[in-house]
C-alpha cells in the first residue's frame, strides 16, 4: 500500500463514521481510519470521548496519493461533506468532540487550508461565516475496530440512512469523476 507519492490528511467534521464512509469512495485515498485528536487525553476510549471531556475530536486520518488526488480536492469533499459553519455540532450530534476541524501535516496544508476557508467565506457559499479550526496535527488515535468501515458493514442501520446516505449521494452528485471506479471502497 504504501507509495513515495503517499501523504497524510487528517479532517474531523462530525461523526467519524460518515466522513470515513465519504471519504474511502474517493479516487487515490489508499486508506481511512477512524479516531480521535485534538484533545488533551492519551489513548481516549470511545465512551470517553463521546462525553465531550477529552478534548478530543472524531477525526479520519487519510493516506493518500498526491498523484491521484490533491489536498485542494480532499479540502473540497471535506467542505462539500458537511456544514463548517456549526460550531461543536454536525445536525443532531453535539459536543465538541463534533467539532469541523482540519489538523494538518505540514505548512502547505495549513496554508491551503487557511485559503480555501477565506475563499469560501468570501464568496459567502454558506449563510455563516466557517469555524473549522486548523491546527496542526499532535497525536492521532485510531479508534476501536468496531468503528472501521462503519457505515459499510451497517448500511441498514438508521443513522447510516438517514445521516450518512445523503453525504454519499451529495458525493456521488458532485464528485463524481473523483470516485473510485469500482463499487469497492478500502
Amino acid at each position: 500500500m504504501e507509495t513515495e507519492n503517499q501523504q497524510i490528511a487528517v479532517f474531523a467534521s462530525g461523526c467519524f463514521w460518515c466522513t470515513e464512509a465519504v471519504f474511502n469512495r474517493v479516487e487515490g485515498v489508499l486508506k481511512v481510519l477512524p479516531g480521535y485528536t485534538g484533545g488533551f487525553i492519551k489513548n481516549p476510549p470511545y465512551r470517553e470521548v463521546c462525553t465531550g471531556r477529552t478534548g478530543h475530536a472524531e477525526g479520519i486520518k487519510i493516506w493518500y496519493d498526491e498523484t491521484k488526488v490533491s489536498y485542494k480536492t480532499l479540502l473540497e469533499v471535506f467542505f462539500a461533506t458537511h456544514d463548517p459553519t456549526t460550531l461543536n455540532r454536525q445536525g443532531a450530534d453535539v459536543g465538541t468532540q463534533y467539532r469541523s476541524a482540519i489538523f494538518y501535516t505540514n505548512d502547505e496544508q495549513k496554508q491551503l487550508a487557511e485559503q480555501m476557508i477565506k475563499l469560501i467565506d468570501d464568496a459567502k457559499l454558506f449563510n455563516h461565516k466557517i469555524v473549522t479550526e486548523v491546527k496542526p496535527l499532535d497525536v492521532f488515535y485510531v479508534a476501536e475496530v468496531d468503528h472501521h468501515k462503519y457505515y459499510d458493514l451497517n448500511k441498514n442501520q438508521p443513522y447510516c440512512q438517514y445521516v450518512i446516505d445523503p453525504k454519499i449521494k451529495k458525493l456521488e452528485t458532485y464528485f463524481k469523476n473523483e470516485l473510485k471506479s469500482s463499487a469497492t471502497t478500502n
